[in-house]
């Protein structure tokens, strides 16, 4: 299955701002990125990036998988992709950096004209369309609206309860699940970076060296 993997390649992550400079923030969205393609791929999906600027340049990523790119916001840049499907599509968020393969295999085997993951804080992390009157609107609380846009178009969604994929790192408080629970090059690039665990008043968080 083609898996959409959107990526903000212009200024990631602005809010890890009082952690991360730009250019950490940069390098760590590519790092999480990285991994989603390769877990990505692992579960047997086709990924591609949607990104927001040429990715040509940057070390380390598979330039094997195809870049699309298109500086409009994500919900006109998802629909006109859904558009252009002529079988089932997937989307993937870039940051979802718990992600495995066993579980994006759970999400493309899912079964349903619409697969939906929701993402704390009321966000949609992935889907999977089947159906061609099924689309997209990623503001405010995606998930609530994702399932109102399905019921008005005669669709039962099949919603994935996934620990995995449905923690996106956005936030400072994000980090702690990165550093417990993740697997791959975001996890590392913490850890390489100068991150580690502390506990405060019996909540995990983290610091910096």
């Amino acid at each position: 299955m083609r898996v959409v993997v959107p990526f903000d390649a212009v200024d990631p992550k602005t809010r890890l701002g009082d952690r991360l400079d730009p250019a950490e923030r940069s390098s760590f969205a590519y790092a999480m990125l990285r991994d989603v393609l390769e877990v990505v791929r692992a579960a047997g999906g086709s990924p591609e990036v949607l990104s927001t600027a040429d990715l040509s340049s940057q070390a380390g990523l598979d330039h094997d998988v195809p870049v699309t790119i298109d500086e409009r916001p994500l919900t006109p840049a998802v629909n006109d992709r859904l558009d252009a499907a002529d079988d089932a599509l997937a989307v993937v968020m870039a940051d979802l950096a718990l992600a495995t393969p066993d579980a994006v295999a759970r999400l493309l085997a899912a079964d349903g004209r619409v697969v939906l993951v929701p993402g704390r804080g009321g966000g949609t992390n992935a889907l999977v369309v089947r159906d061609t009157a099924f689309r997209v609107d990623f503001h405010g609380a995606s998930i609530r609206d994702h399932r109102r846009i399905a019921a008005e178009a005669g669709i039962e969604p099949t919603i994935v309860d996934s620990y995995r994929l449905s923690t996106d790192v956005d936030e400072p408080t994000d980090l702690p699940e990165v550093l417990l629970h993740g697997e791959g090059r975001a996890a590392d690039w913490l850890r390489e970076n100068g991150f580690d665990l502390v506990v405060d008043d019996g909540r995990v968080a983290v610091a910096r060296e």
